[in-house]
């Protein structure tokens, strides 16, 4: 908005500036037209004045100062030296060539020294001038305001174009086309309030998607366990057999069990955007942070025989994170690097001036390439062997990503060029 604010402040001084200074060059270049002709000539006529009645005897000034403004029809008057106040400076122009201009709130007069009489002074009363041409001041007026006008108009002109293609894109992202987007334009008054539009639109899109998705896949996921328990209420009834009632019931048992589990996964995973908004952020040392998690998952590692190694910084550096996010993301990156590895496992953290690298990686049989774009996607499992009914529902590297997310980062996934199997890169920015 700053851009916004600094852009109307500049249009409107400008053209304030620029108008009013042609304005004033215009109406200066008229008076130097029409008046500087005027004053040359009663310049002259003092002139001749001084002359003429410099070879005159002081006795006869006065009555030949009265002949001449008979005779020009103009007012002239004779005054002592020693009653006009100046300073030096416009005292030395009385005796120069056309003599001293001077004005009243009333009229305007020139003063002229007669140069052998040098303590008399001719004054020449000017004509009163015209009054102002009150037309010409109030065309200029508004050629003034249309001028100002006119130059808004043109500053406001690709503002009203970004908000109208602004506008159109939020309504048609009201009735339901999620994937409009307002074309970025660097030059844009409104550039940040557009970047935020798309940020939104994007977020709007992906969560829409994360819900149909969540509903299609709940709907899916839970016809099997409600055909089983239809299935084992209707044996139940049928039989007569204690022991195999108390069969099919522990069975109905076990499917509510994972009905709800799945549930609450589904459920937690759709109440996830709330809790993006509310990141607490604490700073935190990073070396003792990844120890720490390593620490935790060291009985995971052994129950599995894998070695869990951390690869440390030489220089530990603070670094601003929700403590509590980051490690339930690592938590289900390290898990599956786990159970998938063969041998060993190792976490890593890579520091720059821009970024900071957390990798896991593992020696199992690596990812296929033709996944690895759907890898993120929720309840997504690219091992079939991993079942719901074991508690896996294809949501923990969907919720690792948004997480990283939540941090401005990104997560990517690619086969290890170190130990051969899978790699998870999470980069955050610092």
């Amino acid at each position: 908005m700053t851009r916004l604010f600094l852009s109307i402040i500049i249009a409107v001084l400008g053209s304030l500036f620029f108008i009013g200074w042609g304005l004033d060059k215009l109406v200066a270049d008229q008076d130097n037209t029409h008046e500087n002709p005027d004053m040359f000539i009663y310049q002259q006529l003092i002139e001749g004045f001084s002359q003429q009645l410099s070879t005159l005897p002081e006795t006869e000034l006065i009555k030949a100062a009265e002949k001449l403004a008979e005779h020009y029809q103009v007012s002239i008057t004779l005054d002592d030296v020693n009653n006009v106040a100046l300073p030096a400076t416009l005292l030395n122009q009385l005796s120069q060539h056309g003599g001293l201009l001077l004005a009243t709130d009333e009229q305007a007069y020139i003063l002229r020294k007669i140069p052998q009489h040098p303590q008399q002074l001719i004054k020449l009363q000017l004509p009163s001038m015209p009054e102002e041409n009150q037309q010409l001041n109030i065309m200029l007026t508004a050629v003034l305001y249309i001028g100002v006008c006119a130059m808004l108009i043109l500053w406001l002109f690709p503002l009203a174009r970004r908000l109208f293609i602004l506008t159109t894109a939020a309504a048609k992202i009201g009735k339901g086309d999620l994937g409009v987007r307002v074309p970025i334009n660097r030059f844009s008054y409104i550039n940040p309030l557009e970047k935020s539009f798309n940020q939104m639109a994007s977020q709007i899109e992906k969560l829409m998607a994360d819900n149909k998705l969540l509903a299609r896949s709940l709907s899916h996921d839970i016809r099997t366990p409600m055909s089983c328990l239809r299935f084992g209420v209707e044996a139940a009834l049928d039989t007569k057999n204690i022991e195999k009632k108390d069969e099919y019931l522990n069975r109905m048992e076990a499917e509510l069990t994972n009905m709800e589990a799945m549930t609450s996964a589904f459920l937690s995973y759709a109440g996830m955007e709330r809790q993006g908004i509310n990141l607490r952020l604490e700073t935190v040392d990073i070396n003792h942070f990844i120890t720490d998690i390593c620490h935790d998952f060291q009985p995971l590692a052994e129950q599995y025989n894998v070695a869990l190694t951390c690869q440390l910084l030489e220089q530990s550096i603070n670094y601003s994170l929700d403590a509590h996010w980051i490690h339930q993301a690592l938590q289900n990156l390290i898990s599956n690097a786990v159970q998938y590895a063969k041998t060993s496992v190792i976490l890593s953290i890579a520091v720059s001036a821009k970024s900071l690298k957390i990798t896991v990686e593992d020696d199992g049989d690596g990812l296929e390439k033709n996944k690895l774009d759907i890898i993120f996607d929720p309840f997504v499992k690219l091992d079939i062997e991993r079942s719901r009914e074991q508690g896996h529902f294809g949501l923990g590297l969907a919720i690792c990503q948004k997480v990283i997310h939540w941090h401005k980062g990104k997560i990517v996934a690619q086969n290890s060029t170190n130990l051969s199997g899978a790699c998870f890169i999470i980069t955050l920015p610092r």
